[in-house]
């Protein structure tokens, strides 16, 4: 990750915006991108990767994170990163593939949440959806 007066503002509104909220194994669920931003070497990378989940996981909106400082070119790529129930999944992951920084994100969000030991139990539900992750990481790791 790298510490911008930009990544600084989007890790505060990360936390602010999951403030609340548990992943599947109970943690704080801000521990998510956090994890995923550290794998990140730009700043638009690492930016995304912290507000990733925020659009679609909030009631965050696309003004407010303009109000932070949030650019078009960041924006675009956090737009592409929300699922839309009505596309299917592979569908919604290939058109990821276009955007070199969603891509490099959604990789490493899709490993962070294929991590099945982060779970305190593993369902058969669990299972399916790591295997459904396997095939979206192999799509987009292809050149």
């Amino acid at each position: 990750m790298v510490y911008t007066p930009l990544t600084k503002r989007a890790i505060l509104f990360a936390f602010d915006a999951h403030r609340g909220q548990y992943d599947k194994s109970g943690l704080p669920y801000i521990n998510h991108p956090l994890h995923v931003a550290e794998s990140m070497e730009s700043e638009d990378e690492c930016v995304v990767a912290l507000l990733h989940d925020v659009l679609e996981d909030t009631d965050i909106t696309v003004e407010d994170l303009t109000q932070i400082g949030i650019s078009d070119r960041q924006i675009a790529a956090l737009k592409l990163l929300c699922h839309d129930d009505s596309v299917p999944y592979l569908e919604y992951v290939r058109a990821i593939r276009a955007d070199p920084v969603a891509r490099k994100v959604k990789l490493a969000d899709l490993h962070h949440n294929s991590d099945l030991t982060r779970l305190s139990m593993v369902t058969a539900q669990d299972t399916e959806r790591a295997e459904k992750y396997k095939k979206a990481i192999e799509m987009l790791s292809k050149e």
